[in-house]
């Protein structure tokens, strides 16, 4: 805990686990990204969780959603809720990414057309031929971000890649793919000419190409998130420093989503690149995204990173400025000091 308010709470989320018996709990990580590697996010399951995020488990074909205390409470006790089925808005995604461009640059965009309202309440279905080549941990960058437009969920229906993924775990699938599917709109997106992104404090939707803002100080760059802090993110970045040496005024925060994406960024050798470029590596968790502990932003700070939100005093002070991008702006970004084109680094 990162304070003595914090400690009291996590103390009392303690005390309410014993006495109701609860067998799930762990200290692992981001819940988005444990609950995923522990079995618990299937295909076809309706999942709630008091994180607005919880939408990220549409990337397994299951539908998750974030809700208030009362609908948790009331769901612990009785085991139902109420929802409105929503309409679906079907985002077509073809060709491939050019070098340097990567799924988080994809959802950027995608944001940046539809808006931070332009998808409130609609089920945000992604598919395409880009998707259809996407990893499980790529598809759980689109789907986090699904409630940055609006949206009540995430979803991709289910695959070879999701079988994959799941029975190499020993876990059960499903497959969930739409039926005579409705859709309320359909959006195109090639990828073939798409660059990389930024979203510029404080709205989501302020997106723009990185050239546009190539050059620009920062003070703080921080790689993790239950958005960009898999294993996948971590080895765009261990790439791009490996024998390098960070920007030395720049503070470098890499913080892995989970135990799990730490233990193999430690057998792949990444913690000791990051570690001999500079990087300050933490403990499994939400680190600065919350804005409460390690890589907190000071009046006038200004941050680049792989976060899912830019919001005014989301990583600390309300006088810091945030900008989103992919691992690897970031990781570029960390070795210049300033804003830069990952295409020239890489």
């Amino acid at each position: 805990p990162a304070s003595v308010e914090s400690a009291t709470l996590q103390k009392e989320v303690l005390e309410f686990i014993k006495k109701e018996g609860i067998k799930n709990f762990f200290r692992e990580g981001i819940c988005h990204q444990v609950l995923v590697e522990r079995g618990f996010v299937l295909p076809g399951r309706v999942i709630i969780g008091g994180d607005s995020h919880t939408c990220t488990y549409g990337a397994l074909g299951a539908f998750g959603t974030g809700v208030g205390s009362t609908d948790i409470g009331v769901s612990y006790a009785t085991g139902k809720n109420w929802f409105r089925v929503p309409e679906t808005f079907y985002f077509d995604v073809n060709g491939s990414f050019a070098k340097g461009v990567y799924p988080k640059d994809l959802i950027l965009k995608i944001i940046g057309k539809v808006g931070a309202r332009g998808a409130t309440y609609k089920a945000c279905e992604f598919g395409g031929e880009t998707i259809e080549n996407m990893a499980i941990g790529d598809r759980l960058t689109l789907t986090n971000m699904a409630i940055e437009m609006g949206g009540k969920t995430g979803l991709i229906k289910t695959d070879k890649v999701t079988e994959n993924f799941l029975k190499s775990r020993g876990y059960p699938y499903t497959e969930i793919v739409p039926k005579d599917p409705n859709y309320e709109r359909i959006f195109e997106f090639d990828v073939d000419d798409l660059t990389p992104q930024l979203a510029v404090s404080p709205k989501v939707d302020n997106v723009y190409p990185v050239e546009k803002y190539a050059g620009t100080e920062v003070d703080e760059v921080f790689i993790g998130t239950c958005t960009n802090g898999r294993i996948e993110d971590l080895e765009i970045a261990a790439r791009m420093f490996k024998g390098k040496k960070l920007s030395p005024l720049l503070k470098t925060v890499i913080v892995p989503a989970s135990n799990e994406v730490y233990f193999e960024a430690m057998n792949r050798g990444y913690i000791k690149i990051f570690m001999d470029a500079g990087a300050m590596v933490c403990n499994p968790g939400c680190g600065p995204c919350i804005g409460r502990h390690q890589g907190v932003l000071a009046p006038g700070d200004r941050a680049l990173t792989t976060m899912n939100r830019n919001f005014i005093g989301r990583m600390g002070s309300d006088k810091a400025e945030i900008i989103i991008a992919s691992p690897a702006t970031a990781a570029a970004t960390a070795l210049t000091g300033k804003i830069t084109d990952p295409r020239e680094v890489i």
